[in-house]
């Protein structure tokens, strides 16, 4: 006899453990989630670079040392001073009274004493000086020679056109001059700055061009000449290819020069603080 088959009953799972299971499981994996990520490094914070402000570089100072200032007590007391395009009348009864009036008048040019007065002391350094600028007139007459054999030479007669011009200038009291320089020196410096130097100082150029001046050589000898066009060069590449102003005193001639010189080496003295160089 064939025994009966009998379902077999599973067994049963309280409900809180169906349901509790998987609850369990979805708690285990974020638990287990979190803990991952606790044990990771936190990347680390990108440092923010900063800029600071560069600061300005200190203002270079562009105007030069003074090397050779004015002095502030002149001799003479004179009447506040004028414009510079007004100054004319007044600088010129000044350098009138340093010397004999009528004498005075023949050789000032009388309309801008001032500028042409700067203007000329600045380009006496250089190859050439505008004529149309110099404060004083031309000297009367043309550039004398002689000839000797196949030479010509610059004559000794020569320079006694400049003559007159260096009697009024040795006439000046050198102190007295220097007073009136001194006095009307503002409208000087005006006139340099407003010739393009700004920032420069027109005593040390003044100090400068006596120097330079001063340095010009006496030829031992007669002085040879060329005429390769319409005007006389110097046949000696070392005295042509001197200065206007250097090239003016060896027109004048030794003994003209010299005078020059010596009235030079005096106003230097009352204007410049710093010695000259050695000759």
């Amino acid at each position: 006899m064939i025994p009966e088959w009998k379902p077999v009953e599973e067994p049963r799972v309280p409900t809180v453990v169906k349901v509790g299971v998987p609850v369990l499981l979805v708690v285990a994996a974020c638990g287990a989630y979190w803990y991952y990520a606790k044990q990771q490094a936190p990347p680390a914070p990108v440092a923010k670079t900063v800029e600071l402000p560069v600061p300005a570089p200190a203002p270079v100072e562009t105007k030069p040392k003074v090397r050779n200032p004015v002095p502030s007590t002149p001799d003479i007391v004179e009447k506040p001073l004028p414009p510079l395009n007004e100054s004319d009348a007044t600088l010129r009864e000044s350098v009138e009274r340093l010397t004999d009036a009528k004498t005075a008048g023949e050789f000032l040019v009388p309309e801008n004493l001032a500028r042409n007065f700067v203007v000329t002391v600045d380009n006496l350094t250089r190859v050439k000086v505008a004529s149309e600028r110099r404060p004083v007139k031309p000297t009367p007459g043309a550039t004398l020679v002689e000839t000797r054999g196949n030479e010509t030479i610059l004559s000794d007669e020569n320079y006694a056109r400049y003559a007159p011009f260096v009697a009024l200038v040795q006439a000046a009291n050198t102190k007295q001059a220097t007073a009136v320089y001194l006095h009307y020196y503002p409208l000087f410096q005006r006139a340099y700055e407003d010739l393009g130097y700004p920032d420069d100082y027109f005593n040390d150029r003044l100090v400068d061009v006596i120097d330079h001046l001063l340095a010009t050589p006496t030829p031992a000898g007669p002085i040879k000449l060329t005429q390769p066009k319409v005007f006389y060069e110097y046949a000696d590449p070392a005295l042509e290819g001197l200065s206007a102003g250097q090239k003016l005193l060896l027109r004048m001639g030794p003994a003209n020069a010299a005078q020059i010189k010596a009235k030079l080496t005096e106003l230097r003295a009352e204007i410049a603080s710093q010695k000259p160089p050695a000759q």
